[in-house]
């Protein structure tokens, strides 16, 4: 062992200064990396556009506050449309789906829907699309909201379809 320590140490006399230029390599790539992520950040300038998943939707903020709520509203409609609440045999089949994002954190309300015969994914994708473009308008708009945890309904099946149930009084 020594006397591999040996050939090592007369083929590398200095192991100290070429560990200290390394070291002050890392340090300058480094130095350079984190420059060029500002610098291509930077240069990518806001469009005032939420970009949103595979189904294309997207709210394009104007600077208009009610214009851009009513983009968020057309949104949350499309979801909406998604829904089924018929279809299903079981309450175990009846789900919910957050929706919105409030200002203080969490959805804005629940919509109830049949797993059965309600497409989940497109339906999340919408969903997921209003709570990001939400988030922003909070953000853009500078909006506050009460900090309560709002939870899901219980869902029970009715007729065939499934409904929210009311909390009791």
């Amino acid at each position: 062992m020594r006397e591999a320590r040996s050939q090592v140490a007369r083929i590398l006399p200095n192991d100290r200064v070429i560990t200290s230029e390394i070291t002050v390599l890392i340090r300058g790539l480094s130095a350079v990396a984190a420059i060029s992520l500002i610098v291509v950040a930077c240069s990518q300038g806001s469009s005032g556009a939420v970009p949103i998943g595979p189904g294309g939707d997207q709210i394009v903020f104007t600077g208009d506050q009610k214009a851009d709520w009513a983009q968020i509203v057309a949104l949350e409609d499309q979801a909406k449309a998604l829904i089924k609440s018929e279809g299903c045999g079981t309450a175990a089949q009846c789900r919910t789906a957050a929706v919105g994002s409030r200002a203080c954190g969490g959805p804005r309300y629940y919509l109830v829907y049949c797993s059965q015969t309600t497409d989940s994914a497109a339906l999340f994708r919408k969903l997921d699309a209003v709570a990001a473009a939400e988030r922003e308008y909070n953000t853009r708009y500078k909006l506050v909201s009460t900090c309560e945890f709002r939870m899901p309904p219980t869902v029970a099946l009715s007729g065939g379809s499934c409904q929210a149930q009311l909390a009791p009084q």
